[in-house]
């Protein structure tokens, strides 16, 4: 096991797609093994909507990552990149507005999906990657990987999207979360920063989206009770709830509803390893037929692997072993 080290990129002044500038902006990684001299061997991870770019390291997915494994840190170059916007050490409205002084906050101006990839694009050419094996990337990772097979066609040869697909599926209903965030005591129009900030209501909406990804069904299979449940679900809420700042959960909601590139999955070039979940409510099975479909259709180079997993949206990293050996041949054929 890697102990998880967050490096930070200076990315320059990035010119957002919805205008606007963020200046000198920067993007936190990870990264593990070594980069070959032609700057070829590298792979890209992205995370989820909530979590961080340690997240390869913090729960089943980092059974993907070291020698011998898929995710093979003697032969691949691997970065685990932090999105545009998230709380994890990126630029993001909690980061200070060169411009005011203090945080951006509300004021931090809309940003895509896209902005993100241009982002991580600004990174790798920083660490001297010239070409990318693959992007990988559960659910909003996901999101990435088809943007970046869309944004930039030649620059990787494999995507493997999990839990994920081409559009959003169900809108983020920003104003709702808006009110709710507002009615917090500790709001203060927004400029919440110092102190405790909205806690409360962070910790609540995460042992909400817990629940929503299954996490009620792997806990019960652990022979806990109701009231275990509902402790277990508070112990793990109230880190990313103390870590995650409200505007950041906005803003990358936000940017959920301006993305879809189902009609420019014709622009793809590389081989692409879609994996869906069985009992995935969230990224259902159903999607697997029009999306390969589609891809298939554009000549996108296409395979589809459904996990048999009773964990939900959580069955990729709950169960990885059972996709572990399609990833490793999949990257395998991409590295020859």
């Amino acid at each position: 096991m890697y102990t998880p080290h967050t490096q930070t990129a200076a990315i320059g002044n990035l010119e957002l797609r919805l205008g606007g500038v963020l200046a000198d902006a920067r993007l936190a990684y990870c990264s593990y093994g070594q980069l070959d001299a032609d700057g070829r061997n590298a792979i890209l991870v992205t995370h989820g909507f909530t979590s961080s770019h340690q997240f390869i390291e913090q729960g089943g997915w980092g059974r993907l990552l070291g020698p011998g494994r898929p995710l093979d840190t003697d032969r691949f170059f691997v970065v685990s990149s932090n999105m545009l916007g998230s709380s994890f050490g990126s630029t993001a409205p909690a980061s200070v507005d060169p411009a005011s002084g203090r945080p951006y906050g509300p004021d931090f101006p809309p940003i895509t999906v896209a902005d993100m990839v241009l982002a991580q694009r600004r990174l790798l050419d920083a660490l001297g990657v010239r070409q990318l094996v693959a992007v990988i990337g559960p659910s909003y990772g996901g999101f990435q990987a088809f943007t970046w097979g869309v944004e930039f066609p030649d620059f990787m040869r494999g995507l493997v999207p999990v839990e994920s697909a081409p559009r959003a599926l169900v809108p983020f209903d920003d104003a709702a979360l808006l009110r709710r965030l507002a009615a917090d005591p500790q709001w203060n129009g927004g400029h919440y920063y110092g102190g405790d900030g909205v806690l409360q209501t962070m910790t609540a909406l995460r042992i909400e989206t817990l629940r929503r990804y299954g996490a009620d069904q792997g806990l019960r299979a652990q022979g806990l009770d109701p009231a275990a449940i509902q402790a277990e679900l508070l112990r793990q809420a109230r880190p990313w709830a103390r870590a995650f700042d409200a505007h950041s959960l906005l803003a990358l909601g936000r940017a959920i509803n301006r993305y879809d590139v189902s009609d420019q999955l014709g622009r793809i070039r590389a081989r692409v390893l879609y994996l869906l979940s069985r009992t995935d409510t969230v990224f259902p099975p159903s999607l697997a037929a029009p999306v390969m479909d589609t891809l298939r259709g554009a000549g996108v180079d296409t395979r589809y692997v459904e996990i048999d997993t009773e964990h939900g949206h959580l069955g990729s990293d709950v169960d990885v072993a059972q996709w572990a050996p399609v990833l490793s041949g999949f990257l395998d054929e991409l590295a020859r």
